[in-house]
């Protein structure tokens, strides 16, 4: 599999592919969210956070390999992007072991106990509304959305990381 691989990663096209999987997860995070109807939580925004600083990083890197190709510049940019996508696994991760109960949520994402019999219907604004971090409203095989956005974080490390080696110059022999 990483001879099949190997073009993509040893050039350019590893950040591409990186920047386009962040952006579809984005986009699924939001179908989720529009279509579906579930309500993001603080911690399921926070891992949105990292997959924007991957495009943007992608894209400043991809701009930066065009104005000159360096292959010491693409190794530190893979390693770089890969450590973000860590970022991204520790933060789902995080988060599906709030779902599971394995440790509290953070301050503000427990959702406050409401008096329907004295709501005020006038104030509901969809922009401010948001759910709670200790549920899960959807799963698949038993992982909820953290849980495979953890794997799938994941995996997008382990690839930069593999870009990275790829991409590492060659000495003469």
């Amino acid at each position: 599999m990483t001879a099949a691989l190997s073009p993509v990663l040893e050039t350019w096209r590893w950040p591409l592919l990186a920047l386009l999987a962040s952006g579809a997860m984005l986009a699924t995070a939001h179908a989720f969210e529009h279509f579906a109807y579930l309500l993001p939580c603080p911690l399921c925004l926070r891992q949105r956070e990292v997959y924007w600083a991957a495009i943007a990083m992608a894209a400043t890197g991809l701009v930066l390999w065009n104005i000159r190709q360096n292959r010491r510049f693409l190794v530190a940019f893979n390693v770089m992007l890969a450590l973000v996508f860590l970022t991204g696994t520790v933060v789902a991760a995080f988060h599906a072991g709030v779902e599971w109960g394995w440790w509290p949520a953070p301050a503000g994402c427990a959702v406050e106990t409401v008096d329907v019999m004295n709501l005020d219907l006038g104030s509901i604004d969809e922009r401010t509304a948001t759910s709670s971090c200790t549920d899960a409203p959807w799963s698949l095989f038993g992982l909820s959305m953290a849980g495979w956005n953890a794997l799938v974080s994941l995996g997008l490390a382990l690839l930069s990381f593999r870009a990275a080696t790829f991409a590492l110059p060659r000495e003469a022999v």
